[in-house]
């Protein structure tokens, strides 16, 4: 075996020197620039980690928030319809109490027309028989060859408007 390390040139307090060498600078080196590194990479993998489980807390928040919204868009249609409801039936309402006051004028106003033609009919058959009450005592004047007085005129005008009013 000696002659073996001698052909390949193994000197053995080189050697051992080299592996303390080896050693010393693997200590250094761990220590310093392992250590630091792998500290970094492990501080990372634990803020993806985090940043992952914050993630799907986020996305089941955002879930509960879309449900939410989406009942309260129910809720606000649901009483958006009640609304419109409420509207068209008190619409319906007021129109159907307009319509009635309309009718209720209008018959009001037909009863006044009826009534003032009724007190213009009597006002024209009223001038119709006084009229007709100086057209008879004219006529009887001039017939008779008379003078009517008063009284005669009264008479002769309350027999024709008796006669007109038949």
């Amino acid at each position: 075996m000696a002659e073996i390390l001698n052909t390949f040139g193994l000197d053995w307090p080189k050697f051992i020197s080299q592996v303390i060498i080896v050693l010393f600078v693997y200590f250094v080196l761990s220590k310093y620039a392992f250590g630091p590194v792998l500290e970094m990479l492990e501080a990372r993998r634990r803020r993806i980690a985090e940043g992952e489980a914050n993630l799907e807390t986020i996305k089941a928040e955002m879930g509960k928030a879309e449900d939410k919204v989406r009942a309260m868009l129910e809720q606000a249609n649901a009483d958006a319809e009640r609304l419109i409801n409420e509207a068209r039936e008190s619409a319906e309402a007021v129109r159907t109490e307009k319509t009635q006051e309309a009718v209720k004028e209008a018959q009001q106003i037909l009863e006044k027309a009826r009534e003032a033609s009724r007190l213009e009919h009597e006002r024209a058959m009223n001038e119709l028989k006084r009229d007709f009450g100086r057209l008879v005592i004219d006529t009887t004047a001039k017939v008779t060859g008379k003078v009517l007085d008063d009284s005669d005129q009264k008479r002769i005008n309350e027999e024709a408007a008796g006669q007109v009013a038949l």
